[in-house]
């Protein structure tokens, strides 16, 4: 077995060693180093701690209670990574940082053991584990500033570069964020993650925004053993194509003395120049990828060898023992100690308790406080006056649905000073469709500001400025533009507090121009309808308005459902509605709406999940929402005229869905027609179909829709889209 291997040859060779004349402790350990022989000895006991940690869990899963086996044997060189940055500063690691992990914890000041057991209860699937509580093993703890990871393959560096920005734009704004002024960021991955496209957004975003002289204080740390599972890194790949602009550090991670001292001045170049830098750290893998890989499938034994051989923990054996500083009988019996402990530690975890339910499991993913997010008025006047220049909102006269967001985004702005907004084109233009319009003016490049085209980079600005202590509202341009980026909402944003147990969070509300419908311009790409992809996120908010007023509270209640709960909102805005002013005919104004004032803000607050009614009819019931909403009101009156008395229910909330008020709409007719602008395969109107069934309802159901196409360019889209015509077809259908 590897695990038989790793132990064999590290109690042969480090048997081998020779002793040498005894140095001071307080001296170099060797020449030409910075690292004691007492800061040696100290960081050996943590690089042991996470060797046996791996052997460990292997050895639990052989007995049936261990379920996890992905270790940090061969990269325990980056214990001196954590030895170079300080506790205080936000750590997003690789999943084979196992021993920065157990230096960071001892460094913070908790006992040697705190660090290890965090680590087996991980291992376990133990719900006391003191992180994820069972849910993953992870590295990670509020009180070590390490912000939790799973088995990531680089989707954490848009964060981390959000991390260190928000860093900076904290101490600009004069505003207490999560870390201290001087922090810097610190972010593991390995060589293969490297050529992940997130990756290559968070470096490129980290080194754009330094090149415009923005501080951007991040240490990225590559462990590079060569390999991806069991694809080959060719050599010299890291080195040539890392980014240029960033500046570069190299050091030998099976070397301590080296890596200690290269960490340290990479570090240091951060911390004082507050612009990026890659450390690349050369490591091997020891044991394979996890504990079911077969090494031997794709590697020679020679090669397997030639890591032995360079073994990081006989390596750091080897400095100790020939400065004189132990023995190797006291290495072995203290690998003995340390061996044994740790597997009666382990068997100990295995027996704590474990997640026993869906509620325990689902208890952190997205904690709602609805008392607590009904908003209150919290502008000040003399803010709000500053903001708008003494032109109120409410006294402008009814308002597009474009206006409405654009002033409850500069009333937010102007009463809470950490809210960024930010994405392409938002700041000077105020975006595609001038939604943003005038934001930056009032309130400077400091809060509303224009970012890189890269929405990877957008979504990871927003990540890391939520999690340290700032409330950013991003922008994306379009719908069909998300997906670029979605694995930074799916994977990232709605992970972090359910393995984090709500320790951490990242709060934020992505806004988004959505939908189909314009008229004269799009394609696929600006007229996208699919929103599948979001709905399936466990915890996500998915808010829809279609009407001036709706879009104002809803909003409201986001950003407050963000800075009380932490959760992460995407609010949908429909394009083609953003400038609609009439609803049943040229002129009417009847899609205006007056601005709310503050003193109102609560009478006119619209909870998450909360449906909207129109019409009293008894005949039929149309559930609608976005665009539909306009659509299904003019065929609903067009029905009337012809004696049919309708309905119309606006859901505005997409997730989650308003049960209750769907259920009550839907019984009070008895018969349902869904009106869903999106596709007909995945589109919002099957779940709607399905609560209604899985709560009993025995009345008819029919649902029209978008056809399963992409969307053309120009008059063609109309084959594919819904249609009022087909909502008024298929209501007198199901009506007769």
């Amino acid at each position: 077995m590897a695990r038989d291997t790793v132990e064999t040859h590290f109690a042969e060779a480090v048997t081998a060693l020779s002793p040498g004349a005894p140095r001071d402790p307080g001296m170099p350990v060797r020449e030409g180093t910075t690292l004691t022989g007492a800061r040696c000895r100290e960081l050996f006991e943590f690089q042991l701690g996470s060797r046996l940690l791996d052997v460990t869990s292997r050895w639990l899963r052989e007995q049936g209670e261990g379920f996890y086996t992905i270790g940090s044997a061969g990269h325990e060189g980056n214990v001196a990574v954590a030895a170079a940055v300080r506790v205080t500063d936000p750590a997003l690691l690789h999943y084979r940082s196992g021993a920065f992990y157990l230096a960071r914890s001892v460094m913070a000041g908790r006992l040697p053991e705190e660090g290890l057991r965090d680590v087996l209860l991980g291992l376990t699937a133990s719900a006391e584990e003191p992180m994820a509580g069972g849910r993953h093993k992870v590295f990670g703890h509020p009180d070590l500033a390490v912000i939790p990871q799973t088995s990531t393959i680089a989707s954490h560096l848009p964060r981390a570069v959000g991390v260190a920005f928000a860093i900076e734009r904290a101490r600009q704004l004069g505003l207490a964020g999560a870390w201290p002024d001087d922090a810097i960021a610190v972010c593991g991955f390995g060589d293969a993650s490297a050529n992940h496209a997130s990756a290559l957004s968070g470096l490129n975003t980290a080194a754009y925004g330094s090149y415009q002289g923005l501080a951007m204080p991040v240490l990225f740390v590559c462990e590079d053993n060569g390999l991806g599972i069991s694809v080959r890194t060719p050599d010299g790949w890291v080195a040539a194509a890392r980014h240029r602009l960033l500046e570069y550090f190299e050091a030998d991670g099976c070397d301590l003395a080296d890596v200690h001292d290269v960490a340290r001045a990479a570090a240091e170049h951060v911390r004082r120049h507050r612009s990026p830098a890659l450390l690349h750290i050369g490591t091997v893998r020891l044991m394979g990828h996890a504990g079911s890989d077969v090494e031997l499938s794709y590697r020679t034994k020679r090669e397997i060898n030639a890591d032995l051989e360079r073994d990081p923990l006989v390596a750091t054996a080897r400095l100790l023992v020939e400065a004189g500083l132990t023995t190797p009988d006291e290495l072995l019996t203290r690998y003995e100690t340390t061996r044994e402990h740790l597997f009666k530690m382990a068997m100990e975890s295995s027996r704590r308790s474990r997640l026993t339910s869906a509620v325990e499991i689902m208890e952190p993913l997205a904690p709602r406080t609805p008392e607590a997010v009904a908003p209150a008025s919290t502008v000040a006047a003399a803010s709000r006056e500053k903001a708008f220049g003494g032109r109120l909102p409410e006294l402008e006269g009814p308002l597009t649905l474009s206006q409405a967001i654009n002033r409850t985004l500069a009333d937010t702005l102007a009463a809470h000073p950490d809210v960024l907004v930010f994405g392409e084109d938002v700041a000077r233009k105020g975006g595609v469709y001038g939604v943003t319009r005038g934001l930056q003016k009032r309130f400077g490049a400091g809060r509303v500001f224009d970012t890189l085209l890269d929405e990877q980079a957008v979504l990871g600005l927003a990540l890391g400025s939520g999690v340290s202590g700032l409330l950013p509202v991003p922008e994306i341009q379009y719908l069909a533009y998300l997906h670029n980026a979605l694995d930074q909402i799916r994977g990232e944003a709605a992970t972090l507090s359910f393995f984090s147990r709500g320790a951490f969070r990242n709060p934020m509300v992505v806004r988004v121009a959505s939908y189909a419908y314009q008229k004269g311009f799009g394609g696929h790409f600006h007229n996208d309808n699919s929103v599948a992809a979001l709905r399936d996120i466990p915890g996500l908010v998915v808010a829809s308005p279609a009407r001036p007023d709706d879009a104002a509270s809803m909003l409201r209640t986001c950003l407050a459902a963000a800075r009380t709960d932490g959760s992460v909102c995407v609010f949908l805005e429909p394009i083609a509605l953003y400038n609609t002013r009439d609803l049943f005919d040229d002129g009417d104004n009847g899609w205006l709406s007056p601005y709310a004032p503050p003193a109102r803000w609560a009478e006119t607050h619209i909870p998450i999940g909360r449906a909207r009614s129109y019409g009293d009819g008894r005949d039929l019931t149309i559930v609608t929402f976005g665009n539909g909403v306009r659509m299904s009101l003019r065929a609903a009156v067009r029905l009337t005229a012809e004696g049919y008395s309708c309905r119309v229910l606006d859901l505005r909330w997409l997730s989650p869905l308003p049960i209750d008020d769907l259920l009550h709409a839907a019984e009070l007719t008895g018969k349902v027609l869904i009106a869903d602008e999106t596709r007909r395969t995945g589109g919002v109107s099957e779940s709607i179909v399905a609560e209604l069934l899985d709560a009993g309802f025995t009345g008819r159901i029919a649902r029209v829709t978008s056809a399963d196409s992409f969307i053309p360019l120009g008059d063609a889209s109309r084959h594919v889209l819904l249609s009022e015509g087909e909502i008024e077809d298929a209501a007198r259908k199901l009506l007769g």
